[in-house]
């Protein structure tokens, strides 16, 4: 299918960046997920090669090219496996607060060094005790001369091992009402006095993607890493959300193309009882079944991506996109096992990581039930 926002610049880099996965990621990522971690050599070959965060202006490092190319990069990482999914973070989730509400300082302290890889960035606003509901996070930020001390904690932050700038959604106003008004961003360095990293944790899928707890103890934080205005965070998260949630989607999308076609391969491979497994009826009813139901997200998502790009408001089809992409992909991870029998149990083929990998799509970015009450609440209901 061609995709309507894509031209032929973006095909050409997408045989670009696609010859540098192939030599640079395909060969080393199962010793990736073996290790838990990608390489931070990696993430420089990919600024490098200019394939982080390509819609930077060019005074600050970037390439000023449109939202398109970042597709392509988050469609072709998303083939390689769903552990890369933190580059996609850094280039298309964390930047963009800092290019749409960051001081020119701030760009031009930051922004380069994004660009080349030389730093990671993560964003911070899961606690212990609150996910979907920022409103209510217990993580504060007290301003004292020209610092701010933050005292709290998070959890399951992507890149949170490696990052090397941490976005931080903290309550400057404990007491504000209504709640949100209270929650405002920090841009949190490495080395700062006060932050600590807790353990990598141990998840189900995702292997070679760093995910940590992070501890901020009397974190002194200069006041000049304030993003944008202090009262107006949870503001900012809101608009951003749109893209991540998008984001999620492309995901589950490519990682739904990629099982089915790696099933339709192994089914006209495989034998049973005389003929091969795509002879039965049952097999191909369900290839099918899967097929139609791909093809149609595509439409879906492609026409999604393109009025995004336009700077349309499209948050209500993009809470569809995020909900019903990611079930479909967890219904196709789980029928594709099934056609791959027993092999699809073991951790040789694919499909049992893509199995793995595709089940937490529907709960970050905010869960699939969140995006239920969001398209609800838009339909007036």
């Amino acid at each position: 299918m061609k995709h309507p926002y894509l031209n032929d610049d973006h095909e050409i880099f997408r045989q670009s960046l696609r010859k540098f996965l192939e030599k640079e990621a395909y060969p080393f990522y199962e010793q990736w997920e073996e290790k838990r971690m990608i390489p931070r050599s990696f993430w420089k070959k990919m600024g490098e090669q200019g394939f982080l965060c390509p819609d930077i202006d060019e005074k600050y490092g970037g390439s000023a090219v449109d939202w398109g190319f970042s597709v392509v990069i988050n469609e072709e990482l998303e083939r390689v496996g769903s552990g890369l999914v933190g580059i996609g973070l850094h280039s298309d989730i964390v930047i963009p607060y800092i290019t749409s509400y960051g001081t020119d300082e701030q760009k031009r302290r930051w922004l380069p060094k994004c660009v080349t890889g030389d730093i990671i960035t993560a964003i911070a606003m899961t606690e212990p005790g609150t996910g979907s509901d920022l409103a209510n996070i217990k993580t504060t930020a007290k301003l004292e001369g020209d610092c701010y001390i933050v005292n709290g904690q998070k959890t399951f932050i992507t890149n949170g091992i490696q990052s090397d700038l941490i976005l931080v959604a903290v309550k400057t106003n404990p007491h504000a009402v209504p709640k949100h008004k209270g929650v405002s961003l920090l841009l949190i360095e490495r080395d700062t006095p006060g932050f600590s990293r807790g353990r990598k944790l141990n998840k189900v899928g995702l292997h070679s993607q760093d995910t940590a707890e992070l501890i901020f103890e009397d974190c002194r934080v200069p006041k000049n890493n304030l993003l944008g205005e202090e009262g107006k965070g949870f503001l900012y998260l809101m608009e951003k959300l749109q893209q991540e949630r998008l984001l999620v989607a492309i995901g589950a999308q490519t990682a739904a193309e990629v099982m089915l076609k790696t099933t339709i391969d192994y089914v006209k491979s495989r034998e049973a009882f005389g003929k091969r497994v795509s002879q039965f009826q049952n097999t191909q009813f369900k290839i099918v079944e899967m097929a139609t139901e791909i093809e149609m997200g595509r439409a879906f998502l492609d026409q999604l991506i393109a009025e995004h790009m336009e700077g349309r408001n499209v948050v209500t089809k993009v809470s569809m996109a995020k909900w019903k992409l990611t079930d479909i992909a967890k219904r196709v991870a789980s029928e594709c096992m099934q056609l791959h029998g027993g092999y699809g149990y073991m951790e040789e083929y694919e499909i049992a990581r893509r199995f793995r990998d595709i089940q937490v799509s529907s709960i970050y970015a905010g869960t699939n039930e969140i995006m239920k009450t969001i398209i609800a609440k838009n339909l007036g209901l």
